[in-house]
């Protein structure tokens, strides 16, 4: 693992945050365009664009990808996107106009900051105009500026949730990037310890409530349906068909169930993008498998950049006060 997403040839990555208001998005753009596949597992998702993504459907490409805090308001941030490409003159080439094609999905982070507060056209298109190659830290950055984890026992025991990255070189010149914002209703849990990093934990005895547990006793969530979702993109410098995409986008999935528990529930809107942006073809089942790799490294990773925000404790700052 090094690096992040930006290590796939093709992408570029900008953020821009409401540090008062805590929210943020994150553009991914491919101002060459690139084979996209969506994967909507949660059942309260917020998203745009996302039926053009199916492989029936006619448009191959696209130019960016935009995640946002806000809830369904932050849809407005890829309109920003939108324009910054046309500017560019980055789009579909419809004869009077180059339409700029930029699927989106949201996560709601209104309860730790200004609930009036969500990510603006203008801050889309900031975020897209920044966008560079390059390193940026994870945690407390663009999408995941107020986002939060472990909200199943309600929100007064949520933690800091955060935006992570990741990238994986494979055999063959293949190279695997992954970023998400990590909002889940669930706690997240080290792969390979089981050991909860971050979740609903009673920040009076410093106890973890475990979120899986705390359902199989009440029977019941005390979160709100909506109020949680953990959004990424996967990118590949592969040559990839929508289908293709589509079914690496599934086989992703499999990193949150490895991280997130519980996960794709009622009350989450889990979506994963997938863009191919080479012309090399692999085995279908490779990409998905370092797909699901660097997705899992990219949650962690932005878990445990995470530093407490509004009162809200953090991978990080849990771990000072064990120091």
């Amino acid at each position: 693992m090094f690096g992040n997403i930006t290590d796939v040839p093709g992408v570029k990555v900008g953020h821009r945050e409401n540090k008062e208001g805590i929210t943020g998005c994150t553009a991914l753009v491919v101002e060459n365009g690139a084979v996209c596949g969506v994967d909507v597992r949660g059942s309260a998702p917020g998203t745009r664009e996302t039926d053009a993504l199916d492989p029936i459907n006619e448009i191959n490409r696209v130019h960016a990808i935009c995640l946002a805090g806000g809830s369904a308001f932050g849809l407005d941030a890829a309109t920003g996107v939108m324009q910054f490409l046309e500017e560019q003159g980055i789009g579909v080439d419809a004869g009077v106009a180059k339409i700029p094609i930029v699927p989106s999905a949201v996560l709601f982070d209104l309860f730790i900051g200004d609930p009036h507060a969500r990510p603006t056209a203008l801050m889309g298109y900031e975020a897209a105009q920044a966008a560079q190659v390059g390193s940026f830290p994870n945690g407390n950055v663009g999408a995941g500026y107020g986002a939060t984890v472990g909200k199943l026992a309600g929100p007064e025991f949520a933690m800091k949730g955060g935006l992570g990255s990741a990238s994986y070189a494979g055999k063959d010149g293949l190279v695997a990037g992954a970023i998400v914002a990590v909002n889940a209703v669930g706690d997240v849990k080290d792969p390979t310890t089981r050991q909860i990093l971050a979740g609903a934990r009673d920040k009076h005895s410093g106890q973890w409530v475990d979120c899986c547990a705390y359902l199989e006793e009440h029977a019941q969530s005390e979160a709100l349906a909506g109020t949680n979702t953990t959004i990424g993109v996967v990118a590949v410098n592969a040559k990839l068909t929508k289908a293709e995409a589509k079914k690496i986008a599934q086989l992703t999935q499999n990193a949150l169930a490895r991280t997130i528990y519980p996960v794709h529930t009622m009350l989450d809107g889990d979506t994963i993008f997938v863009l191919g942006t080479g012309d090399q073809c692999y085995a279908l089942d490779y990409l998905g498998q370092l797909a699901t790799k660097v997705m899992e490294e990219a949650i962690l990773a932005g878990i445990k950049a995470a530093e407490q925000l509004a009162d809200v404790e953090s991978y990080t700052s849990i771990q000072k006060k064990s120091i």
